[in-house]
Order: structure tokens, then sequence, then C-alpha cells
């Protein structure tokens, strides 16, 4: 009878000094892991899949796995502005849109005129600029309840060039799965 209550007693020291061990290990890489320093948010951001653009009218940061189309087109507005655009569609309610906007002039057939057509747009810009002043020109313009595009994040950019070298950043970031960041 001494036998086996001593077999119980080594069996029941055994056990808990086996899960005390255990519950020892089991601690030791979080506490490890507790002294790693913490990730940048640039780190983060890149491991996540995200887009970054950074421009004067504030910044938009999205997960790629977030985008579910991008568009460049163009349209005319009240048959004076050409607005060219980019368009981020997301899952989310939010879709991003920048834009560069510009007079309305003709191009000429051939090339035929196209100095004076030339002309005429820089001293179109040239006017408005005047008109608006250049701070409010190079804003994002909303007349409520005319314009508020609802659920739209907007950005005016200074120059067509630049919405076009936009687009072929978050195009490539997107189609190539990898983060990216555009400043101009």
């Amino acid at each position: 009878m001494f036998a086996s209550q001593a077999k119980k007693i080594f069996s029941v020291r055994s056990t808990a000094a086996f899960l005390m061990t255990l519950s020892v290990l089991a601690g030791m890489p979080a506490a490890s892991l507790a002294q790693t320093a913490s990730p940048t948010p640039d780190d983060t951001a890149a491991k996540r899949g995200t887009w970054t653009a950074e421009l004067p009218g504030g910044k938009y940061i999205v997960m790629l796995s977030a985008i579910t189309s991008i568009s460049q087109h163009e349209y005319v507005v009240d048959g004076a502005a050409r607005v060219t655009e980019v368009n981020i569609n997301t899952f989310g309610t939010m879709k991003a849109r920048f834009y560069f906007i510009g007079p309305n002039t003709p191009q000429a057939p051939g090339g035929i005129g196209q100095s004076a057509i030339d002309l005429l747009e820089e001293k179109t810009t040239e006017a408005m600029g005047r008109v608006a002043g250049d701070d409010v020109w190079e804003k994002v313009m909303k007349s409520y309840p005319v314009t508020t595009h609802a659920g739209t994040i907007e950005y005016r950019i200074g120059s067509l060039e630049t919405l076009e070298k936009l687009f072929k950043s978050v195009e490539r970031s997107w189609l190539g799965r990898k983060a990216g960041k555009f400043k101009p």
C-alpha cells in the first residue's frame, strides 16, 4: 500500500513539475517578443501592401487589397473646362478622385494653326488664374449641393503630367501587388 501511495505522490509531483516547466517555457517567447522593437508605420504599411499619395492638398493611403478598380478618363464641363481624372474605387464607402482641370481648347487638325490654339490656351489659363486667384484656382472647388461628391476624397493636381505619373504609380502598385508611394 505504501508503494502505491508513493507512486501517486511521485506521479502528482512529476505532473506538477512538468506543468510548471511547460508554463515557464510557454511564457518565454512572449517575454522575448516584448523586448523587440515595434515596427515603424512605414514598415507596417509596406508589409500590409499600401499605396500612398503625398500631395500639397493632403495625404491619401489605401490598402492595395481594398482597391477594386482604377481609372483615368477625360471629360469637358460646360464646354469651358477640360477635366482629366484618376479614380480609385475600393470595397469601402470612400472613393479617391485626383484631377487636373484646364481650359477646353480645340486641337488643330493636322497641326495647322496649332501655335494659335496653344497661345489661346495659355492666355485663357492666365486669365482664369487672375480672375479666380491662384490659390483658389489650385484648390478643389465644390458648390453645395450641386457638387458635394458624397463619399469622395478629392485632390486637385497641378499638371496633367503629374496626374499621369500618379496613375502609373498606383497602377504599378496595384497590379504588381507591391506597396508604393507617390510624391510629385
